[in-house]
């Protein structure tokens, strides 16, 4: 810490422009105000959001950006004002680190709807309080306000816990909103990063769960994870024998696709909600909704589901599948992360700066 500006130089990586690359840079963090916590950074989960925002794939970036909002660490300092949180506490941010906390929306555990501006994003976003410019986790240390730093409890190891903060809240918040427990018949298309989180928690939540994939290789992972069946979504007949009998498709694919074979499977009333980032849908015909069908999307939960979230994960035993990279191998997981060569989720070991 530096005492004259009460400042935290911090060593991170991220990139100046879309072709830049992901790389050392040196960021500053704020001083503590009177209800902030600064967190030891341990873990960082990578995100497809990461790649996509280094790369300004999506045209909103604004660089310098360190990405990177899959954050665990330990707390080593606290403001003056702080309760919820004390030195060597294990926490955790996710993909927001403020919001107004006074529209309905807020009041109401939604702060990610923020109705003021929209929640701040942990990186890539701009503090409401003096317009600087946030960083995320692909860093030693960060500061948050306290509200938005969340427990980690004792069962989860900070590694696997990582990309909970993200794919797991994304792939549970929709579950907890559609009430899914025993009975329900839920199916998950794509068994990726968020994919394979879906089929975990759908079935520790008591569904019966179905993958759907038009790749055969995915069957037996499936199985491996949890799910009761496994649908290849090219077999026309095994798709039509499952005409109206889910009660949620939780849509995982991140790229454009067609939705309506999805819609077809559905029940009255069923809901199909898209998670996976899509920038534009194919044209559909809207014949298929009239069945009572409904099409929705759902991105990340609020601070008080999240934290549900955490905490049922540490009872039921559920944790993501990972495999653990230095700071350093970033760009080669980024290229890995573009084919699909991961099984499920990259973290960053943040002891990996130290070496450079």
């Amino acid at each position: 810490m530096t005492a004259a500006t009460n400042e935290y130089p911090t060593k991170a990586y991220g990139a100046t422009s879309p072709d830049s690359g992901v790389g050392p840079m040196d960021i500053t963090r704020r001083g503590l105000r009177d209800d902030d916590v600064l967190i030891d950074i341990s873990h960082c989960g990578i995100c497809h959001s990461d790649l996509h925002s280094a790369r300004n794939d999506w045209g909103f970036t604004k660089y310098p950006i360190v990405p990177g909002h899959e954050i665990v660490g330990i707390v080593s300092a606290v403001g003056d004002s702080v309760t919820r949180h004390k030195i060597g506490d294990r926490v955790a941010i996710g993909c927001m680190v403020d919001a107004c906390m006074e529209c309905h929306h807020c009041e109401s555990d939604l702060e990610q709807y923020c109705q003021n501006g929209g929640m701040t994003g942990t990186y890539n976003g701009t503090d409401r309080q003096d317009g600087s410019k946030t960083f995320g986790g692909y860093s030693e240390r960060i500061v948050a306000r306290e509200e938005f730093v969340l427990i980690v409890p004792d069962a989860l190891p900070m590694a696997q816990a990582a990309p909970l903060l993200c794919a797991g809240i994304t792939s549970y918040s929709p579950l907890r909103t559609w009430k899914v427990g025993p009975g329900s018949k839920v199916a998950v298309a794509g068994l990726g990063g968020l994919g394979h989180m879906g089929v975990k928690l759908a079935a520790a939540m008591g569904a019966e769960v179905t993958v759907l994939s038009r790749s055969e290789s995915k069957r037996e992972d499936a199985e491996r994870l949890g799910a009761h069946a496994f649908l290849n979504t090219t077999d026309k007949a095994a798709m039509k024998a499952k005409s109206a009998y889910f009660d949620m498709v939780l849509n995982t694919i991140p790229v454009r696709h067609d939705v309506a074979p999805y819609l077809h499977l559905l029940r009255i009333d069923g809901v199909q909600v898209l998670v996976g980032m899509i920038d534009k849908m194919p044209e559909m015909h809207t014949g298929v909704l009239l069945g009572r069908k409904v099409l929705t999307g759902s991105g990340i939960g609020g601070l008080a589901e999240t934290q549900e979230m955490l905490d049922f994960c540490a009872e039921k035993g559920i944790l993501p599948d990972i495999e653990t990279i230095k700071m350093q191998d970033i760009e080669a997981a980024y290229d890995r992360m573009e084919v699909s060569d991961i099984k499920y989720r990259f973290v960053i070991d943040m002891g990996s700066l130290k070496e450079g």
